[in-house]
This record gives C-alpha cells, structure tokens and sequence, in this order.
C-alpha cells in the first residue's frame, strides 16, 4: 500500500476549522491594495467544490483601485464580497484568476496566504515528496513527470524532469512573471543540474503575453540532448523534440506492451522516438516496425536501438505518413500480431471534435484491418476534447463496423501516476490508451 510522507499528507488536507476572515484581514494588514475579484450569484460553489479556473463568464466585478493587471494576486469573494480564496489574475484571457488557496486553506496554513514565493516553495517540495513516494526516479526510471499543472495546483505550470535536467513547459502568465521563483524552487531538487525553460507560445498569446520576449535562447550551460531511463529502457531525448522532449505519459502502457508481444510481429505507427517500439522488442517480439513522419524522430529511435544494443534484424523504422502506409499495406494483403496507434494531438480544441471523429475512426479503422484476427491494437488519444466527450470508444465501435470486424476493450488506461488530475477540473484528463481485441 502506497505510504504517502506526512507531510505531503498534510499539505495534501484541508483543516477542519471553521471558515473565518482570513484572507480578508491579511488582505488588510499586508496588502491593503489588493483586489477583489466578485462572482455572479450562483456561481460561488463551484469554485468552493475546488475548481481551480475562474472563468470570465463567472466573475460579476471587480473592486480595487486601481485595478489588478496581469499576474497580480486577488482575492476572490462571493456576492457580499467576503473572500472565498485568492488567486492570480490575468486581464485577457478566458480564464480571470487562477486560484491557489481556498478560505479554509489559509485559515490551515496562514503562511502561504497570498504569497506566491513561499506557495511555490511548498507547492513544488510537495509534489516532489510525492513523486519520491510514487518510487521517481529509481535506478531503472529517472524520466517522471513533477509538476502536471492543475493536478498538483499549480495551473498553467509542467515539469518533467529527465535525469538532471527539468524541462519546464509554461502555459500561464503568472508562471512567466515567477519564472525566477520557479526556477529557484526546482533548483533546490539535489538530482537537478540543468534547467529548460520552454514557453507555450499558442497558450501564452491567448494570455496576452507578447511572445517575441519569451523566445530567448537557452543558457550554454543547458544541453540539448540528454540520455535517460525508463524502467530499464534508454532513450536519447532531444530538446528541439515535441512537447517536453519525451512523452512520460506513457510509461505505464509502454511497459504493459511489452507484456503481449513474445513471439509476435508488431507494427508501431506515429512511433516518434520508439518508445512502445522498443518495450515491444524488449518483451519478445521478432519483428517490430515503427512508422513516423518525424526525421529528427526516427533518427532518435534509431540511436535508441543502438544505445540498447538490440538486434537490428527485428526492429526497423520507416519515414511514411501513417495514413499513406496503412493503406499501401493492405494493398500487399500485409497484417501483424499487435498493432500500436499512438496520433498526434488530433482536436487541440473542443471546436475541432467533430471533424477529429473523423479522422480518429478512419485511422483505427485501417488499424483494424492490418489487426490480425484474435490479434490486439492498442489505439491512443492525446486529445482533452476526445478524451473528455466520452466518444473515443463509441469511435472505435464506428471503426470496427466500417472495418467490417468485431472488437472487444481488454484494457483502458490514460496517464501514468506521475500525471495527478484534479477531480474537481476533469479538463485535465487527456490520453486515453484503450487495448482491444480485433476480430
């Protein structure tokens, strides 16, 4: 059973006093000239429950002279204007404040009431004593995910961390404007030497940040390359790569695949740096085959099969659009055992799922039809509108049906555990890894 440190659970909990005027005598005392942002009637309780993002549409007005801008602290209060808790404002975007502390919570831990510098100190000590006690990193993995944004209250703010260097994604002002408090705190983790700053560009222009200021180059000091492991596995990670570098996110269904591949062929597409390619290879497989339309990509995998000495017989990749290959496979009646379907961010928007339904079932549908009858296709979705409509499944019952074969779910999965999601802010769930059987 999972023994979290006492302190995580401490700061993990809410007291239990009763609510009193915390925030507004703090607000008094230290910081008379802090704002107030008021909610519309009826909307209070859902950020009570704990939703993080208070949205535009929410607010009623705000009181303070003169008004907060972008990255100032603010209270937020119900209709009579008594605080329910404080967060980070932002004049543009959709999402008004971010919020940090609850009433109560301040009422528990009055130190880190409306002070950013020490919230982060603990936010962040928090979330690494939690990774610590999820056993990250460990002498077979040392690529975990330590701060995943709303999940470890931290909104707009995504660490991952492969060996000694993090690799900091930004996609809030807030974090832009604390980016040296930031990166104080992390310094502080003994195993971190070298820290990546890379700043969301599309998000933080909705945050109304000018972007032509945060596309500076990284220090000398930070490399480009990094090698690390992943339970066992090794893996070149370029920094020039997607998202972060490397997708952590997947750890746990990487390693399950390499549970179902002994004896069997698999093709693994929109493969990027071999990560299921190479746990396949590892668990047994006599021959894998990985398709992206990445360069840089397939060149990393390529190192990869080299840095883990594997035999270059029975594992390849191949420079093709997925879509292109599928179908110029079936025309030479080819199939495999196990067939990996991993696409790229397909509806980065909710206005974009229903064109994304689409494409999702087309592409598992040729997927199927290469599926060897009785064989598995692990099919993914890294889209939060998929994931969140609860369509994906439904999707892939279209699939099957256009692909004339039958398909039962043996496994559902999303990200790995160092991937917390706030229940209260489901927005935050994203991948869906669902194993099928394909008939």
């Amino acid at each position: 059973m999972l023994q979290l440190p006492s302190r995580l659970m401490k700061s993990l909990s809410l007291s239990t006093a009763p609510a009193t005027a915390a925030l507004q005598e703090l607000a008094a005392a230290h910081s008379p000239g802090v704002a107030r942002v008021v909610l519309k009637k009826g909307k209070t309780q859902l950020f009570k429950d704990g939703s993080p993002m208070v949205y535009s549409g929410a607010v009623d007005r705000i009181v303070g002279r003169p008004p907060p801008r972008t990255g100032d602290v603010v209270l937020v209060a119900d209709g009579a204007e008594k605080p329910i808790g404080w967060g980070l404002y932002n004049s543009v975007s959709m999402f008004c404040v971010r919020l940090m502390q609850l009433e109560e919570e301040t009422t528990g831990n009055p130190s880190c009431a409306l002070n950013v510098e020490k919230l982060l100190e603990e936010r962040i000590e928090s979330a690494t004593e939690l990774r610590k006690s999820l056993g990250l990193p460990s002498v077979r993995t040392n690529a975990y995910r330590l701060i995943n944004s709303e999940g470890d209250r931290l909104s707009g703010l995504i660490v991952d961390v492969f060996g000694d260097l993090a690799v900091v994604a930004s996609s809030a002002a807030w974090v832009e404007k604390y980016k040296t408090e930031i990166e104080a705190c992390i310094s502080k983790i003994s195993a971190i030497n070298h820290i990546s700053w890379r700043p969301s560009i599309e998000m933080l222009k909705e945050e109304g940040l000018d972007v032509s200021k945060l596309q500076e180059m990284q220090p000398s000091t930070c490399p480009k390359r990094t090698k690390v492991l992943e339970n066992g596995i090794a893996y070149v990670i370029s920094l020039d790569g997607q998202k972060t570098g490397f997708y952590a996110d997947q750890r746990e269904n990487r390693q399950f695949i390499s549970t179902v591949c002994d004896g069997w062929r698999v093709l693994d597409l929109c493969c990027y740096s071999g990560g299921f390619s190479l746990n396949a290879v590892k668990g047994g497989a006599v021959d894998v085959l990985g398709i992206d339309t990445s360069l840089p990509a397939l060149e990393l995998a390529r190192e990869n099969i080299a840095l883990n000495r594997l035999d270059p017989a029975r594992i390849s990749f191949l420079k093709e659009d997925a879509t292109v290959f599928m179908k110029s496979a079936l025309l030479r009646n080819e199939s495999w055992d196990v067939v990996i379907l991993d696409p790229p961010k397909l509806a980065p928007k909710r206005k974009a799922l229903k064109s994304a339904l689409g494409m999702y079932r087309n592409l598992n549908s040729l997927a199927m039809r290469l599926t060897k009858k009785g064989g598995l296709l692990m099919t993914c979705s890294c889209s939060g509108a998929m994931t969140q409509s609860g369509m994906f499944i439904k999707t892939l019952q279209g699939a099957a049906s256009a692909a004339g074969r039958r398909a039962t779910i043996l496994r559902q999965s999303g990200a790995a555990c160092d991937h917390p999601i706030d229940p209260s802010y489901p927005e935050g769930e994203y991948l869906s890894n669902i194993l099928l059987r394909v008939f």
